[in-house]
């Protein structure tokens, strides 16, 4: 009989699943896609390649678990990649690992079944399955160390989605409101709808990750968004990676399959970013041989190499102090996630333990200086989704280099703090120069957003956001009046001498008069840095809900983004990040200079030619403002609040209660 509470990582499962017969059908065309989920304690341990079209698919595909115990049976799911909203379910079963002999591969038969319809025939698996032990030390770290690496990307997928031609009509007007899905992997990108067209033009930028040496397939998806009921599929194509030769952009034109219409796209695949998962033992940057290339490489000498290798941020993950208890034991089991962007990295699980160390070093290419380190701490839960403990947003410029901090975990939404501590020592190197071109570029966004909702606090909040924008313009309009009224005499004489200056106003005083302004705060405003806290037709009832609620979130999205341009502007002006305020003085002294040496005609020609050029000289050039991407950059009031480090409580800290009581 098999030992079932054998230690965590003593006993690994090879699993080959080999193929599927008659499974069940679930596309009108009498077919599915079906691809294989395997979850083990209810997490999600493996997840096979999609087979397009088929019923008795063959997958030959193999993975290695690593089992705390046998005692928990290993679940297996099918689904058919159904491209929308939510994959159909085909059925599923359970492998009970407990009755297994180790040592031998053993083949086995999967009935697949659905719980609500037991009776149901939806074929069969079939899988080889091999218990082997793991007692060795050395297999052991191999493990961990083939663990860590499934987390690193070995390369870079960089995607211009241009635009689309000869699409299909979807709705009854003609016409299509077209958007774009990509997949890779498990990674997912969404592209915006443009509105009433069959000939797209998208002119979006995003990068994926590479995590096979062959590249992988990407899967596109082209959708028609319709409100309140479920998107109109319009076609799909597929772009096997490995057949593009790597550090060189490819001009693509797919064609659709099972429809008419292309897609148009530039892909370039480049080499594996600078990132890294370590023990503290072999941190790159203690090394001082490896910290003096790292400095050559991000020297000033190499600013116009490489623009988008902007730096390196290595992130020191040391323990956690008075975490929330999530179990009911009265314990959690808490690991440690990292994001930078859309890079993703995590710690081990450490178990039974409110105050875990980690003490990992975790080292992720920078493309942004003004990006955000989340670092989110979860409770891992066998049967759900982990538990949420704590967040910290870091702005990277707001990092002291080699400084071993404590920070306060906060709620979900980072208003306000939540139990326990997290310890961090964080370092950033980077090339300002890189850093400033970077900055008047689109920001990278992220794949995976949450759908905008109705939220009465939330639109409240932005309602108020605007007002307090308002008022700030009122209050300069009264201040302004207050000079023509005489209300202060030496205020009134100033102001009756600047009509001296508008009489000889030249173009150039303009930018003067900004920089000024922005001088001016950054000496005598400091107090002021903090921030406030925070057509026609007949439609049916469900028909007029979904509309109401489009135009809520509409309303609510753009009292956001005007009271966000607005506190950008404040920001930019209160040096709330003085990187950017410094860029903005740069920016105006040269419009300065520019304005008082050159004819504004010559400047109006110049703009001119530029712009009526540009589509002629790179007909696949993503359009930019960049004046809104320098102010995307800038943290809006709400965000300065997020990003605030909240005060460590120093009679909170368990370790300091230890040290003091050391029996």
């Amino acid at each position: 009989e098999l030992d079932t509470s054998v230690s965590a990582g003593s006993v690994g499962l090879e699993i080959e699943l080999k193929r599927g017969h008659n499974l069940a059908v679930r596309d009108r065309g009498g077919s599915s896609d079906p691809y294989v989920k395997f979850k083990l304690a209810g997490k999600e341990v493996f997840r096979s390649k999609t087979i397009h079209k088929n019923l008795n698919p063959v997958w030959d595909e193999k993975t290695t678990l690593i089992l705390d115990c046998l005692s928990e049976p290993l679940y297996v799911k099918v689904f058919d990649y159904d491209f929308g909203l939510q994959d159909d379910f085909m059925g599923s079963a359970y492998l009970y690992l407990e009755s297994l002999e180790q040592q031998r591969t053993i083949p086995v038969t999967l009935v697949l079944k659905d719980p609500q319809l037991p009776d149901q025939d939806l074929g069969s698996l079939e899988l080889a399955v091999t218990l082997t032990p793991k007692h060795s030390p050395l297999e052991e770290r191999r493990d961990s160390t083939l663990h860590r690496k499934s987390q690193l990307w070995r390369g870079i997928v960089s995607i211009a989605l241009i635009e689309g031609r000869n699409l299909i009509p979807m709705d009854p007007n003609g016409l299509s409101d077209p958007y774009v899905k990509f997949r890779l992997g498990p990674q997912k990108y969404r592209s915006k709808t443009v509105p009433k067209t069959l000939s797209p033009q998208w002119r979006e930028q995003f990068d994926l990750h590479l995590y096979e040496e062959t590249g992988g397939v990407l899967e596109i998806t082209v959708w028609d968004r319709d409100t309140g009921r479920r998107d109109d599929f319009i076609g799909r194509c597929q772009l096997d990676l490995s057949t593009l030769a790597k550090e060189q952009t490819h001009h693509l034109e797919l064609p659709l399959e099972e429809s008419r219409g292309f897609v148009v796209l530039l892909v370039t695949l480049t080499a594996s970013a600078h990132v890294s998962i370590a023990d503290l033992s072999v941190t790159p940057l203690d090394d001082p041989q490896e910290r003096a290339e790292i400095l050559k490489r991000y020297r000033v000498m190499k600013s116009l190499s490489n623009l988008k290798d902007v730096g390196i941020v290595q992130v020191k993950v040391m323990r956690a102090e008075g975490l929330m208890a999530a179990d009911v034991n009265g314990k959690s089991d808490p690991f440690c996630v990292l994001e930078l962007n859309n890079d993703r990295l995590q710690t081990h699980t450490v178990y039974k333990n409110l105050n875990p160390e980690w003490n990992k070093v975790f080292t992720f290419n920078v493309k942004d200086i003004h990006s955000v380190l989340e670092v989110t701490v979860f409770d891992e839960d066998r049967d759900r989704s982990a538990d949420f403990l704590g967040k910290v947003a870091i702005p990277l410029l707001h990092i002291r280099n080699g400084e071993q901090k404590s920070y306060v975990l906060k709620n979900k939404e980072l208003t306000g703090p939540t139990k326990g501590v997290i310890y961090l020592e964080i370092d950033v190197i980077y090339n300002t120069v890189k850093a400033a071109l970077r900055t008047v570029v689109p920001a990278e966004q992220k794949y995976i957003e949450e759908e905008p909702k109705v939220s009465k606090q939330l639109l409240q909040q932005n309602f108020n956001r605007v007002k307090r924008c308002i008022m700030v313009l009122i209050s300069y309009g009264t201040y302004i009046n207050s000079c023509f009224e005489w209300e202060s005499a030496q205020r009134s004489i100033i102001s009756f001498l600047f009509v001296v200056v508008v009489w000889n106003f030249e173009l150039y005083m303009l930018p003067l008069g900004l920089l000024l302004l922005l001088v001016w705060n950054y000496f005598f405003s400091s107090s002021s840095r903090d921030t406030s806290d925070t057509e026609s037709e007949h439609k049916g009832f469900m028909d007029k809900l979904y509309a109401i609620q489009d135009v809520f979130i509409s309303v609510q999205n753009a009292l956001d983004e005007v009271a966000s341009h607005g506190e950008r502007i404040k920001n930019t002006f209160n040096w709330t990040v003085p990187f950017l305020s410094w860029l903005a003085i740069t920016a105006l002294c040269s419009a300065t200079v520019l304005l008082y040496l050159i004819p504004l005609r010559y400047l109006v020609l110049a703009w001119g030619v530029n712009k009526f050029t540009k589509k002629l000289r790179d007909p696949y050039m993503i359009d930019n403002n960049e004046l809104l991407d320098f102010l995307s950059r800038v943290p809006s009031d709400v965000q300065v609040m997020q990003y605030r480090e909240l005060k460590v409580d120093p009679g909170q800290s368990p370790n300091k209660r230890r040290r003091t009581n050391p029996s």
